[in-house]
């Protein structure tokens, strides 16, 4: 079977709120892209941060695992530098092998929280 995705994947739209409720971590504001590898093989990802009024920064590295999925919150993305809360950014995702990529957001910035999530945009 062919691989499931596209290897680019745009997020125009990210923002961590800075502000939480509830107990922490499991109840933090997050922004967090889900990948899907229904592939035989491992994939290298990278993810690219573009902000507003500053360079973008990256490559973050990561491999998801062959027929696996990975979740990974934006707020936990430290290296080569931590995405700033309460701040827009958008992201590029490029895989070396097919994937589907998912943006979920947990606002937990009021008591009356929010999730929302979008499938990214197939870029190739």
């Amino acid at each position: 079977m062919r691989p499931a995705g596209r290897k680019v994947w745009a997020i125009p739209g990210g923002h961590i709120p800075l502000r939480t409720t509830g107990p922490e971590p499991e109840e933090t504001s997050s922004d967090t892209v889900c990948l899907l590898n229904t592939g035989d093989r491992d994939a290298a990802v990278e993810i690219r941060v573009y902000y507003e009024d500053r360079e973008p920064v990256g490559p973050y590295r990561l491999t998801v695992p062959a027929r696996r999925t990975r979740h990974i919150r934006f707020n936990d993305l430290i290296d080569p530098e931590p995405i700033p809360l309460d701040t827009d950014f958008a992201a590029v995702v490029i895989s070396d092998l097919p994937i589907v990529v998912l943006f979920a957001r947990k606002d937990t910035s009021r008591a009356e929280n929010a999730i929302a999530a979008t499938l990214a945009f197939p870029c190739d």
